[in-house]
């Protein structure tokens, strides 16, 4: 359970970093790249991604989409932006990953960041995936990768 507790925390903070106070499949991607486990890292180095560069590939599809109407992205916020008071709140994106997690590992088996990963790469829209996309990043490889590593637990993925 703290994996999911760090997971929603960390994708929280990267969402209120982009001004949003939900996070969505993209804010989650990043959280669990946070992750101590490194399977998420693990995940994107296999298919020959650098996974640093992620967080500049989201930037862009969220300057893109502001300039398509007519905004100007480099404005700076007017105020930091805080965290819901209440209960956690996700985007509808991120209570796909949320939902699919759920799903997913029924087993009970030890949440990792490739899980994450695996689903996010499986999603065909949103901001994740043309983030992804842009970066050149094949989605089938990758989620293939992140599922591999997430099948094999925490103690095999670290054997590179």
């Amino acid at each position: 359970m703290s994996t999911i507790k760090l997971l929603c925390e960390r994708a929280e903070a990267h969402a209120l970093q982009d001004q949003q106070r939900e996070p969505g499949a993209e804010h989650f991607l990043l959280a669990a790249l946070d992750l101590p486990d490194g399977t998420a890292r693990l995940a994107f180095e296999r298919v020959g991604v650098k996974p640093d560069a992620l967080r500049a590939a989201i930037e862009r599809q969220y300057d893109n989409a502001l300039r398509s109407i007519g905004l100007n992205a480099d404005m700076p916020a007017d105020t930091p932006m805080s965290a819901n008071a209440g209960v956690y709140q996700a985007a509808p994106s991120g209570q796909e990953i949320m939902q699919e997690l759920a799903a997913a590992r029924r087993d009970h088996s030890p949440l990792l960041g490739a899980h994450v990963v695996g689903i996010v790469a499986g999603m065909s829209h949103g901001v994740a995936a043309r983030a992804l996309r842009a970066s050149g990043v094949d989605a089938v490889a990758l989620k293939s990768a992140a599922d591999a590593i997430a099948e094999t637990g925490h103690a095999k993925a670290f054997d590179r």
